[in-house]
């Protein structure tokens, strides 16, 4: 494209999910739900992990960081939808953009990273009991979370800077509700191949080594599981390991249909697929994998009765 077709824009038009005002307040209202539900939700495992000294176990530590990153998830993407809807506006400064993308991919690799580490705490508890305390000691468990933050921010880094180096043409419309690197891309008018380059290298170490390390553990988990003779003992077993399974089929199956591909080839609907992994799994995991869990559900309880006896 020519030089003149280009501009320094100061912002973007985000086109959300729908043009039809009753449509439009029914996504919010869905929005605004789903927000509430993710945010209360995890506030209550953080306040259970944090209240009740029994809980302080490297599972639920990984816990809480998780439902800490599920609460960061979903405000980088969702209030500013439903300002944009009370306000009667879609647009986005460049800033506010450029931050969105920032911690859009921090807090999704967090998650990846969080569950990986999860699924390997799993692995030494139930192929090496008798060294879980002793390998998963709270030293290791801060180094694991640390590092995880300090690799997702640096990669979150190197792609925002990227970004901030394209130009972008007159059209600066965005057919999504919030900043995603694909459809920014597809605006740019420079050459838009580093981007794509670091997405497929750079981002697909990061994507690919929480995954690989889900994947080995349950290779582990299962052949030791085979072993087990009593039926008992399976099941017990692998009820640790059914809810972590299905968070992870959730968020990387809806991922890899979106962002394993060149960004050219992103389109509207993988919109719903982003739904999925921006508000479906941040809203569903204190569900599916915390507050289904015993341990949570007397911590809760315990936390209410207490409250009740004060007033």
């Amino acid at each position: 494209m020519n030089r003149e077709n280009r501009t320094n824009i100061s912002g973007f038009f985000l086109l959300g999910f729908s043009e039809l005002p009753e449509q439009q307040q029914i996504v919010f209202w869905l929005f605004l739900c789903v927000y509430l539900v993710t945010m209360v939700g995890n506030l209550l495992i953080l306040l259970a992990i944090g209240l009740d000294a029994h809980l302080h176990t490297p599972m639920y530590f990984f816990l809480a960081n998780l439902s800490f990153v599920d609460i960061c998830f979903s405000s980088v993407t969702i209030p500013k939808t439903l300002v944009n809807h009370v306000l009667k506006s879609k647009s986005i400064s460049y800033a506010e953009c450029m931050a969105q993308i920032y911690f859009f991919i921090t807090f999704i690799n967090m998650d990846g990273f969080l569950l990986g580490v999860m699924a390997y705490d799993r692995y030494v508890a139930i192929c090496h009991p008798l060294h879980y305390t002793t390998i998963m000691c709270p030293r290791f468990c801060i180094i694991l979370v640390m590092v995880s933050w300090v690799i997702t921010h640096l990669h979150a880094l190197l792609h925002t800077l990227l970004m901030v180096q394209l130009s972008f043409c007159a059209d600066n419309t965005i057919p999504h509700f919030f900043c995603d690197p694909y459809p920014i891309l597809k605006l740019s008018c420079s050459d838009t191949y580093l981007n794509d380059l670091m997405v497929f290298t750079v981002g697909g170490m990061v994507f690919m080594t929480p995954f690989m390390c889900i994947t080995i553990s349950y290779a582990y988990i299962f052949s030791k599981v085979v072993k087990i003779p009593s039926t008992q003992g399976i099941k017990k077993a692998l009820s640790t390991c059914g809810s972590h399974l299905t968070v992870v089929s959730l968020f990387y199956g809806a991922i890899m249909g979106v962002y394993l591909r060149p960004s050219s080839s992103y389109s509207t609907q993988d919109m719903a697929a982003t739904v999925i992994f921006t508000m479906g799994t941040p809203m569903l995991n204190p569900f599916i994998y915390s507050l289904r869990n015993r341990d949570i559900e007397a911590a809760l309880r315990k936390i209410i009765s207490s409250k009740e006896v004060s007033l």
